[in-house]
């Protein structure tokens, strides 16, 4: 074979779309790969470069970005997905903000 093959790997936002460009400036540069956007995905041709190097620097992207608390990082034959931890969302809806005291409520004036 005269040209090698190009893997397309692909990597799943789910819910955190506005990440999308950081991402795909963060790849690019820490791969050295063009990536492309599609909806909900980033897209990513390369003869070199394998799953778990991209699942790799998708993680390293979560822990940098703070978002470890929230998101998990699988490989799913040639897709990176993010996944949100269960608990995660009940935790924020529980949490309503409560109205806050003046000085002279505290006291009992």
């Amino acid at each position: 074979m005269l040209f090698g093959h190009k893997n397309k790997l692909q990597v799943d936002l789910g819910d955190l779309q506005n990440e999308k460009e950081r991402l795909a400036n963060f790849l690019q540069a820490n791969l050295n790969t063009p990536v492309t956007s599609e909806r909900d995905k980033l897209t990513l041709e390369s003869e070199k470069l394998s799953i778990s190097d991209l699942q790799k620097e998708v993680t390293k992207y979560v822990h940098r970005h703070n978002l470890s608390r929230a998101y998990w990082v699988s490989a799913e034959g040639k897709t990176v997905k993010f996944n949100r931890f269960r608990g995660h969302l009940k935790k924020k809806e529980k949490q309503k903000e409560q109205p806050t005291q003046g000085l002279t409520q505290s006291w009992g004036l």
